[in-house]
Parts: structure tokens; C-alpha cells; sequence
């Protein structure tokens, strides 16, 4: 497939942009910020589950890069960039390390090339994460990325943003069946055990995007996607919980509902 064209529109939130907006960044606008406060209303704690989150993507990153040898990243959904991104990670482990960003949002794409330009072994590929012929297909993708080799394939908070017509499992899948013996899949997404709150989100963010949006799930929605991969320690759990740096961040959690998912490892193949 050709790649995409996109245009901001400025009336219209962005997950992205709102995403950046809780975590304190600048690379977002008037409408996203009202947004947020919209959802601040219905989930609280939202500030604190989108810190979780970046914390848990810098350190399943760094346990990939360090423990597991993996040099080579896609990160799907990566939106907006900010401090400690893939690529800075993976590249303090070792400075040879290629990423490959995919976004379709034309804010991320635009500050992402601006950050990527100087750095060869890093791109982002203007594609809808569910575009997965027209990702491999990609010249970029091809020029980084040996499927020959184990690489890590990231989808961290954005299969929320699927509707189920687009089948999240699927979209997994069908990158897991590119992958080699010995790769890795990284998915959480968000999830609530509430369903006023799964149905509530799903709602605020429907309407504020204007249909951009998937739904709240539940965790054994999240267990599926994993169907097949080999579960790394320690399980699929709260994001929080992942390897946890410190107890200072784990005290920092969200309430309302909880970025949930794991590390999965790609068997060998009979």
C-alpha cells in the first residue's frame, strides 16, 4: 500500500497529543488539554497511569536491549517523541541498535523526523499500525530490520485504539508470523475491571475523537493476544508491577483502570 497523507486537524483531539499533554509535554494544543480534563473527570488517575506506562516501555526496552541481546525495535503506535525514547534506549546498550517508529498521526511524524533525521539507524513510517503488508513492505523497514534475526516488536498503549473491527489479535499476529524464533512482543493495553469505567472511557474518547478510538478492555482480552508466545516473568500483570525500578513508582499507581500486558517471546517453530 501507498503511504498515507495526513493533515492535522486541530479540532479534533488526538490520542497522541493527549497522551503527551499527561505527561507534561508541550507537543499538543488547546482542544487536547480540554480533552484530558474531560477524562480527568471520568478516570482521575490518569496522569499517573500514563507515567506508569512510559516508565514500563523505558524499562522493557532496557531489558530487551540488555538482557535479551535484541538489536533491532519496531514500535508501533509510538506516538508523540519525549525523553527516553526507544532508540536512546536501545542505543545505550549498544549504539549500532536500529528502531523503526510507526505512527500516523502528522504531529508525531513531523517532530519524529525532525529528531530522527541525524540518526541512521532509526526511521518512522507514516503507516496506520494495522497496515502490516504496507510496514514490511516499507524501504526503511527493510534497510533497518532483518527478519532473519530476532527483533522486538512494540505495541505499548495503543491497541486500545483499534476498534474490535479491526481485530487487535490479528494485528498482532500477523507481525508475529514476520518474526523470527527468538523475538520478542511487547502488548499492554488499557483494561478496567469496572464496567461503568470501560464503558464510560470508551465513550469520552469515542465522541472527543470522533470515532478514532477502540474501547477499554478487560485482561483476559489482553491474555488472548498473547496466545501462542511464550509469557516472560513476571507474567501479564498491572505495567506497574513489570520489573519495577522502585517502590516509589510503584506506589504511584493509577486506580481507575491500569495499562496491563507483558513480554512475549516468539517460539522456535516445529
Amino acid at each position: 500500500m501507498a503511504e498515507q497523507k495526513h493533515v492535522v486537524d486541530l479540532s479534533v483531539p488526538s490520542a497522541a497529543r493527549m497522551y503527551d499533554w499527561l505527561l507534561g509535554g508541550s507537543n499538543n494544543y488547546e482542544v487536547d488539554h480540554e480533552a484530558c480534563e474531560l477524562l480527568l473527570r471520568v478516570a482521575p488517575t490518569s496522569r499517573e497511569l500514563a507515567l506508569n506506562n512510559r516508565w514500563f516501555l523505558q524499562r522493557v526496552v532496557r531489558a530487551l536491549a540488555g538482557d535479551h541481546g535484541i538489536r533491532q525495535f519496531i514500535d508501533f503506535g509510538s506516538g508523540l517523541p519525549t525523553q527516553r525514547n526507544v532508540h536512546q534506549i536501545a542505543q545505550e546498550v549498544d549504539p549500532q541498535a536500529r528502531v523503526v517508529y510507526v505512527d500516523n498521526d502528522p504531529v508525531v511524524l513531523a517532530l519524529g523526523q525532525s529528531l530522527l533525521d541525524e540518526n541512521d539507524s532509526t526511521a518512522i513510517l507514516p503507516f496506520d499500525m494495522a497496515d502490516t503488508e504496507g510496514i514490511f513492505a516499507h524501504r526503511d523497514l527493510k534497510r533497518l530490520i532483518d527478519l532473519a534475526e530476532p527483533v522486538a516488536a512494540l505495541f505499548v498503549s495503543v491497541l486500545h485504539c483499534l476498534p474490535d473491527s479491526a481485530d487487535p489479535k490479528q494485528v498482532v499476529r500477523r507481525v508475529v508470523d514476520r518474526l523470527a524464533p527468538g523475538s520478542f512482543v511487547v502488548v499492554c493495553q488499557l483494561v478496567s475491571d469496572d464496567p461503568k469505567v470501560r464503558d464510560g472511557v470508551t465513550e469520552l474518547m469515542r465522541v472527543q475523537t470522533r470515532g478514532n478510538w477502540g474501547r477499554v478492555r478487560e485482561k483476559a482480552d489482553v491474555a488472548d493476544i498473547f496466545t501462542g508466545l511464550i509469557v516472560e516473568q513476571p507474567g501479564l500483570v498491572d505495567v506497574t508491577d513489570w520489573r519495577p525500578d522502585s517502590e516509589l513508582q510503584q506506589r504511584q499507581r493509577s486506580i481507575e483502570w491500569t495499562e496491563y500486558g507483558g513480554l512475549g517471546r516468539v517460539p522456535n517453530r516445529d
